[in-house]
């Protein structure tokens, strides 16, 4: 019989700062404040992310998923941030680094959410700024990839604020609140950051 590494909390992560703002990686001790942000928010998210399972919110649910972020972790495959104002440590939303690929590509992909009360305040492109800062200049990759939906208008505003290139369009690229959608792909190369 095999045991669960324990995740309380998680080892030791990147922590990144901008302005009144922190980014750090998930913790157990983070689940109420989520789970009531994310309940909160549902029918504002649920439109752009995967169907959601019947126990999203459950502490189980969420223990599962700082597991999947601990694995991607120890394997340098992927970085969870969430998002806390500094003043009162509010949980905000997520930055999530996935698919970093070594080698010849030297990429990763990037997605983000935030909370419903949240939106519209320029929060995510101040810390989306703090995690391009640390894909390029700490774990010296070379592209950053990104994609949205051609209806979340909000998402494609926030990449072309922050210099991504649109590349193209990949038909039924996700399964998304339960139907296949088509995805606008993004990407930002270490060479054209702005200053």
């Amino acid at each position: 019989m095999g045991f669960l590494k324990t995740v309380y909390p998680l080892e030791p992560g990147p922590t990144l700062a901008v302005e009144n703002l922190l980014l750090k990686p998930p913790q157990m001790s983070d689940y109420p404040a989520w789970s009531k942000l994310r309940g909160d928010s549902r029918a504002f998210l649920a439109q752009w992310e995967p169907l959601w399972s019947d126990d999203e919110l459950s502490r189980a649910a969420f223990r599962r998923r700082l597991r999947y972020y601990q694995r991607e972790g120890d394997e340098e495959t992927g970085y969870a941030f969430f998002l806390h104002r500094v003043h009162d440590n509010a949980l905000m939303g997520g930055v999530t680094l996935s698919n970093v690929r070594r080698g010849v590509s030297q990429s990763c992909a990037v997605g983000y959410w935030m909370g419903e009360q949240y939106a519209g305040q320029g929060h995510m492109c101040k810390a989306m700024q703090s995690v391009i800062s640390f894909v390029f200049d700490t774990l010296k990759l070379h592209r950053l990839e990104a994609a949205s939906m051609p209806a979340n208008l909000p998402s494609i505003r926030l990449l072309n604020r922050l210099g991504f290139t649109r590349e193209g369009l990949a038909r039924g690229n996700l399964r998304i609140n339960g139907a296949w959608e088509d995805h606008l792909l993004f990407a930002l190369l270490s060479g054209d950051r702005r200053a």
